[in-house]
This record gives C-alpha cells, structure tokens and sequence, in this order.
C-alpha cells in the first residue's frame, strides 16, 4: 500500500448496513469509503468510474447478482480487489464467487473488528475468508480430487512454482508476488497457468487449499 488510504466502494442493497460498515471504515486512517451503490448495476457503473482498490459487494441482490456483477467486472479487466460479504455460507455460493475471480468471501455475521481486520488484509494483496468457511472448502476440493483423474504432484513443479505456490497458499495476490519475487504480473500469471495444468486443480483457491492441507506453505 501507499501513504493513501485504501480506496472502498460499497454494493449493497440494504442502506442501514452500508451505513454501518461506512462508520467503521471511517473510524481507519488508512481505509475510507469513496462510493456506495444499492444495486449490481450501478455498482459496475461505479466500479468503471472509480477503479477503487477494493469493492465490498453483497451476494444477493434484486435484478442482478453479486456473482453475475463479478463475471462482468472481471471481464472488464477491472483492477479492484473484489470482496464478496454476504449472508450464505452455502458451498455451492463460495466456490462459484471464489471461482469467478472473488478476492475474498466474508460473512455478515462476523464481529465488527474481524471484519475490518480482513479488509486491511485485502487491501495489501491477501484473499481473505472467513474462518468457518475454510473447513467447507477443503472439503469442497477433497471432493474435486475423488472426481479427478489423477492428484495433484508437487513433485512435477519446477522451484519457481512451488515459490509461487507457497506465495498463493498464503493469500497473496499476482502483484504481491511479483513484487516478492521481483518478476512481472504477466510473468506470474503463466507460472500460476502452468502450475494449475500441472496440478490438475481449477483456481487458485484450489491450489491454496491444497498447499494449506499438504502442508507445503510452511516449507
């Protein structure tokens, strides 16, 4: 991060929460909130406007969903980490945002501090969810590999994908690899590529719970 604070726009159509979530970023020197939308697509509208670093955005919303308005900004290339905040704990909603390109996934019901905690993490490049949800996915993969033809080999990565494999188990985003390994986002982007074909696996979030249950981010 810069001295700045991070940049928020919030997509939510229930006011009293954009509300309350407002007063606490406002309480943090370096997090504030540049822009609000009630709905998907004046949230887009909005995202293309602003390009803010994070986007904290509710599932569920009348006419457009949290997961279609996600789609339709990760096709625009838009740069802003994208946090969903939602009230469901369903498998099926946190693997379909997290597979879409979500940044993040956190519950409505966490306490306050939790929250705010997650969103300075996120604004530095981590993924950040919320921790009851991270039994749910490793069951979730668990289920992926019964079904896949072969497990994922650490063994077949050279040593700069497991680099970048231990960097992705521990949340870090493209940028923030780069920068630790002093290579370019587009350089990253073909290892992390080339690692998910090797691994068999279908996102990042995958090879993140995969590395966290085989114990690979602590070597």
């Amino acid at each position: 991060m810069t001295d700045s604070p991070a940049t928020i726009l919030l997509i939510d159509d229930h006011p009293l929460l954009r509300q309350g979530i407002r007063q606490l970023i406002d309480l943090e020197d370096d997090m504030t909130v540049v822009g609000e939308a009630s709905n998907a697509r004046d949230g887009i509208e909005r995202a293309r406007a602003m390009e803010p670093d994070l986007i904290l955005m509710d599932l569920n919303m009348p006419e457009m969903s949290g997961i279609e308005a996600l789609k339709a900004l990760r096709e625009e290339s838009i740069s802003s980490r994208i946090i969903m905040f939602t009230v469901s704990d369903h498998e099926e909603d946190v693997v379909d945002a997290l597979r879409a390109g979500a940044d993040g996934y956190l519950l409505k019901d966490m306490e306050p501090e939790d929250m705010i905690t997650r969103l300075h993490q996120a604004a530095v490049g981590k993924m950040v969810i919320s921790d009851r949800l991270t039994t749910l996915l490793a069951e979730a993969l668990r289920s992926s590999k019964s079904k896949a033809t072969s497990r994922p080999d650490f063994d077949s990565l050279t040593p700069r994908e497991k680099d970048i494999l231990r960097l992705i188990a521990e949340g870090l985003s493209n940028k923030m690899i780069g920068r630790k390994l002093d290579i370019s986002d587009g350089t990253v982007k073909v290892h992390v590529k080339h690692l998910l074909k090797k691994l068999n696996l279908r996102s990042r979030v995958e090879v993140a719970v995969w590395a966290v249950e085989e114990g690979l981010h602590r070597e």
